[in-house]
């Protein structure tokens, strides 16, 4: 738990420092000293540079800390839109569903998704030892600019764009070329995904090993959602925090992707995401 200068025993010395080091955060350091990566000093481990909590994260969604040091990403709900079969609609039995560019429709359908350029970076490793897992695959979804989830929304029920597969390689990396969704009433900005052990079983809708999502960081959302097309947005994300969201209220520091870009160059997300395996 992060302390204030006004509880902080700044003169009680190194024993008293390596004391108040959380239990997860040696498991953290453990792993990442087995798996070859440099460890940082105790003390600069007890805290992280964005005001995240090294448990909960922030409570505006600003910065991430991610997951470098594999702890096991958090296991979320699908939701009521997933498109993999398991609700009605299956987008991983389309032709052409494993692709990078996710912004248009497939299929037969041609609606093209509008919206700020975002490229979705997710590299696959095994919690624990951080080990990277090659030729998983990684199905991805969210929703549009206006909040509308394809195949089922009934203004993009003949869509299935934002939707697409991927296969890690040989570094457990996947990159989906998309755009920023929009903040829809009642739930944090999100992009959903799932994992499966063979891209097969992907397309095949079965044997998945984890759901999850990632939560958008705030900084960039009042950015992107000041351009054009995501007026409703604004409006939408003034009404929820990460602290009041149904999914990333018990903690989305494991789910919080770093961010670089600009509207009109795009945006990057990056995050290592650490499964079983």
């Amino acid at each position: 738990m992060a302390t204030t200068d006004d509880d902080h025993p700044h003169h009680a010395g190194l024993a008293h420092d390596l004391q108040i080091l959380t239990r997860r955060q040696m498991i953290r350091m453990a792993a990442r000293a087995a798996a070859g990566f440099a460890v940082m000093p105790v003390l600069a481990s007890c805290g992280t540079s964005d005001g995240a909590t090294p448990d909960g994260g922030s409570d505006n969604g600003d910065g991430a800390s991610g997951n470098a040091a594999c702890a096991k990403i958090p296991e979320e709900t699908a939701g009521p839109y997933p498109g993999d079969g398991s609700n009605g609609a299956n987008a991983l039995a389309l032709s052409g569903i494993v692709r990078g560019d996710i912004r248009s429709s497939i299929a037969g359908a041609t609606g093209v998704a509008q919206g700020v350029v975002l490229t979705v970076s997710l590299t696959l490793v095994s919690s624990g030892t951080c080990t990277p897992l090659a030729d998983h695959a990684v199905y991805l979804w969210h929703c549009d600019r206006d909040g509308n989830y394809s195949m089922y929304s009934a203004a993009v029920i003949g869509e299935n764009y934002l939707r697409g597969v991927q296969v890690s390689d040989a570094a457990g990396l996947v990159t989906f070329t998309s755009i920023f969704p929009g903040c829809y009433a009642g739930r944090w900005p999100h992009i959903h995904f799932e994992i499966y052990p063979t891209v097969a079983a992907a397309t095949s809708g079965s044997g998945k090993v984890a759901t999850s999502q990632l939560a958008l960081p705030k900084s960039t959302c009042d950015v992107v959602y000041a351009t054009a097309g995501y007026a409703a947005s604004v409006a939408n994300l003034s009404r929820i925090t990460l602290a009041s969201d149904n999914v990333f209220s018990d903690g989305a520091t494991l789910q919080l992707p770093s961010i670089t870009g600009t509207v009109e160059q795009g945006y990057a997300a990056a995050l290592t995401v650490a499964i079983a395996g």
